[in-house]
């Protein structure tokens, strides 16, 4: 089972043909209210991938509150430890730009409610995939990995938005995920000065003991664990929209090694998962079902061993 404890906005989605610069107005015909948030987004793409899942958060009394629920129940996501509060919505702005590139803006809201006593003791176990983001409050999300570390649960981390991780929550994470801005910067919190992504991932793994990935957008991703070190070559993709790429990757991961698979082997599946989320507009619409992704698995190239210098590109 796969427990999230995360944020849940509604994205407002703007198709722009440039992304605006400072000071710059950049007009478009219309927007879309898509359900969105990293932590509702994680919890979709998993459900989506197969595995049983449930999502603890909490959304406003507003219609967009009620639009966010209705699509995780809508994608067999148990919404039941998700509350329910007098304030608004969190909410996401995002301009994607004719590449597919995005800016996003977010506001907590509801979000920054979220406690990690939401979560019923008997949720955690050690058949229990924890996943934590960063878009709610810090403190809560360590208290929550505490416990699911007591109870022998596994831990997935994506520390995004990027923020410091302290060391004693370090070394109650199984798995980081991080993307190439968010590995430098969260390594540099942790002390640890390197300007290479990849590198810093990895000095990450070995400081503290645990799984590290780096996705590298259309490269791949980068992994490091006990087992060593791993390439995942990317399945070659047109985007359309790579908001909730990362989510949709990181989703299809936790789904995969709750299905018993082997990391290498989850890894390229949340590889396939996250380059077919490109291909389609918005985070949550835009995610593939595990039937899609497995039809699409022969395609992607395996998982191979990684060394320094074929990270040069």
């Amino acid at each position: 089972m796969i427990v999230v404890f995360g944020s849940l906005n509604a994205d407002l989605v703007f198709r722009t043909p440039v992304l605006p610069g400072p000071g710059e107005t950049v007009l478009t015909p219309e927007y879309a209210v898509i359900p969105g948030g990293k932590g509702a987004n994680q919890a979709f793409a998993a459900a989506r991938a197969g595995a049983r899942t449930r999502m603890v958060g909490c959304v406003g009394g507003d219609d967009f509150g009620n639009v966010l629920l209705a699509s995780l129940a809508g994608a067999g996501v148990d919404t039941t430890a998700i509350l329910r509060i007098t304030g608004r919505t969190g909410c996401a702005a995002i301009a994607v730009d004719a590449k597919g590139e995005n800016q996003i803006v977010v506001a907590g809201g509801a979000n920054l409610t979220a406690r990690a006593a939401q979560v019923p003791d008997e949720w955690l176990g050690a058949r229990t995939i924890l996943m934590l983001q960063m878009e709610v409050l810090p403190e809560e999300n360590w208290a929550l990995a505490a416990r699911a570390r007591e109870a022998g649960g596994r831990i997935l981390l994506n520390a995004a938005p990027a923020a410091p991780v302290p060391a004693t929550a370090f070394e109650l994470i199984d798995t980081l995920v991080v993307n190439e801005s968010e590995a430098t910067i969260v390594a540099d919190a942790a002390g640890i000065r390197e300007a290479d992504p990849v590198m810093a991932a990895r000095n990450i793994a070995r400081r503290y003991g645990l799984d590290c990935v780096v996705t590298l957008g259309a490269a791949g991703a980068v992994a490091f664990s006990d087992d060593g070190a791993v390439m995942v070559p990317p399945l070659k993709v047109t985007p359309v929209d790579t908001t909730g790429a990362g989510d949709t990757f990181c989703g299809v991961l936790a789904a995969s090694l709750d299905a018993g698979m082997e990391f290498a082997d989850a890894l390229r599946r949340a590889g396939v998962g996250g380059a077919l989320a490109c291909t389609r507009p918005g985070a949550q619409t835009g995610m593939p079902t595990g039937a899609e992704i497995d039809a699409n698995i022969a395609q992607a190239p395996s998982v191979r061993p990684w060394t320094p210098h074929r990270q040069k590109r």
